[in-house]
């Protein structure tokens, strides 16, 4: 493997591939340098004189600004490297949009298709409280129900979406648990749900099933554990009979057009935005030429990077959603007293990313070059196909259930350090090197590191991992899957009761 790349023709850094040594030399275009300091794989070195309050340039683009002077061969990092954003700033329409490479292929998937026309790539039996105290009633009443049907289920899964809310909300939180299991129970993943309820929580069984609107009542089922002598029992009735209306579910072959994929980043390393989040944006580009559609989330982690997005709405009224999209999410930091800025995480910085602009421009290439049809708030459902913005925090959990909720059949995550979690839709986790992908294959699904190896190409690799996602939507299992780790977390912005 080389020792360093560099990744814009325009770019005052270079990426360190491997651990380098104090003292080696390395070559860019036809100069050697000799180190200054050792650097450990993923950070950066500089490869010109910069002198204090000069601009870092990584991709192309400014990802802050150096706070003294620095030489030739010396590491990059926070102990010299600061940010340039600050507050808040205006914005102007300047639209510049990028034809897309690929071409409709035609290809499909093994599907559900629901009564209601949705497709589903799982077929999962759902209990949703729609309050954190009935959490233990629902595990429950699904062990008895295993322990009923045994092998005889025609259910993938079963699972509880388990939640600490519901209850002593106010305003926007009681708003945001609402929506989130509201989408839950609508979502097509799902062959069947029973919606369980207490009876006195803030978020009453009576208004949920309003808001729901017409349901498949052979789907989906209601029960309120204070109105029943004995709510296990009665809980058990309600799923067996989701159980005997599912047995004749079967997959059928479906477009791939039907396939709608989130597109998540968490623990990012310098390799982020060299391999696994650009193989994201191919990817999403080809799903997007194929009728599909991808979200991208994680507002906070757009900060640095959002005017290329702005660039490529698809007309005004999409970049104006863009901007209060961003500029929402700023006042949400300062109505807190908090910074804006304060980004990225000790992990990413471990991993070799040192500004906010450095971790949002390696994060946003997870959308490609396509055009961004829509915008949507927390807690909304897609409704137009092609590239979507969702608005949601980076957290991890809180952002992959939003996707999720948004109505995404899968969870695309890119990872430079490993996560074991997933959310209640398949999380699958793309490694951006080798060594975390073999260290924990039982985290990792698919490794994007190969892409660093000299004889790999984007475009080959690009080809494999549609063929893997294809085969996830057909049934294969991904490691949260096969581990049960699978969750779900709600965004909290208020106060408690």
């Amino acid at each position: 493997m080389k020792a360093i790349l560099q990744i814009h023709e325009s770019d005052n850094v270079v990426l360190a591939l491997r651990d380098i040594d104090k003292d080696e030399r390395i070559k860019v275009g036809g100069t050697e340098i000799q180190l200054i300091d050792s650097v450990k794989r993923g950070h950066k070195i500089a490869v010109k004189t910069l002198e204090s309050d000069s601009n870092v340039i990584k991709y192309g683009f400014p990802i802050g600004h150096v706070t003294k002077a620095v030489k030739p061969g010396e590491l990059i990092h926070t102990h010299n490297t600061k940010t340039n954003l600050s507050g808040t700033q205006e914005y102007q329409y300047d639209q510049k949009l990028v034809e897309n490479m690929y071409k409709n292929e035609q290809r499909s998937f093994m599907g559900y298709r629901r009564d209601n026309g949705t497709v589903g790539i799982r077929n999962e039996l759902w209990i949703v409280p729609t309050v954190g105290c009935v959490n233990g009633i629902a595990e429950k009443i699904i062990k008895r129900f295993e322990k009923e049907v045994g092998d005889n289920s025609p259910f993938d899964n079963v699972l509880v979406l388990k939640h600490n809310y519901g209850c002593s909300q106010l305003g926007d939180d009681h708003e945001n648990t609402k929506s989130i299991l509201l989408n839950a129970v609508n979502h097509p993943n799902a062959g069947g749900v029973l919606v369980l309820g207490l009876g006195c929580e803030n978020n009453e069984l009576p208004a949920f099933m309003k808001a729901l609107g017409d349901v498949d009542e052979n789907r989906i089922k209601f029960l309120i554990s204070q109105e029943v002598s004995n709510e296990i029992e009665e809980g058990l009735k309600l799923v067996m009979e989701i159980h005997e209306h599912a047995k004749g579910d079967k997959r059928v072959e479906v477009p791939l057009s039907e396939l709608k994929i989130g597109l998540k980043c968490g623990g990012s390393d310098g390799f982020s935005g060299i391999t696994a989040n650009p193989l994201l944006g191919r990817f999403s580009d080809y799903l997007i030429a194929q009728g599909g559609t991808t979200v991208l989330t994680e507002v906070p982690e757009m900060f640095g990077a959002e005017t290329l997005l702005m660039e490529r709405a698809a007309n005004e009224e999409v970049f104006h959603k863009i901007v209060d999209l961003i500029n929402d999410f700023k006042q949400y930091f300062l109505a807190h007293n908090q910074p804006i800025y304060e980004n990225p995480s000790p992990g990413n910085k471990d991993g070799g990313i040192s500004t906010l602009e450095d971790k949002s421009l390696g994060c946003t290439q997870k959308s490609g070059t396509s055009v961004v049809v829509d915008v949507l708030k927390y807690g909304e459902i897609l409704s137009a196909k092609g590239l979507n913005l969702l608005s949601a925090p980076g957290n991890d959990l809180i952002a992959s259930t939003a996707l999720a909720a948004a109505g995404c059949h899968i969870v695309l995550f890119t990872t430079g350090r490993g996560t074991p979690f997933g959310t209640f839709v398949p999380t699958v986790k793309v490694s951006t090197n080798t060594p975390i992908h073999e260290a924990k294959p039982h985290w990792i699904d698919y490794n994007a590191g190969t892409l660093l190896e000299e004889d790999v190409s984007s475009e080959a690799v690009l080809e494999d991992f549609v063929n893997y996602v294809i085969q996830v939507a057909n049934g294969d299992f991904v490691n949260n899957e096969k581990n049960d780790f699978r969750e779900i977390s709600i965004f909290k912005t208020g106060v408690t009761l």
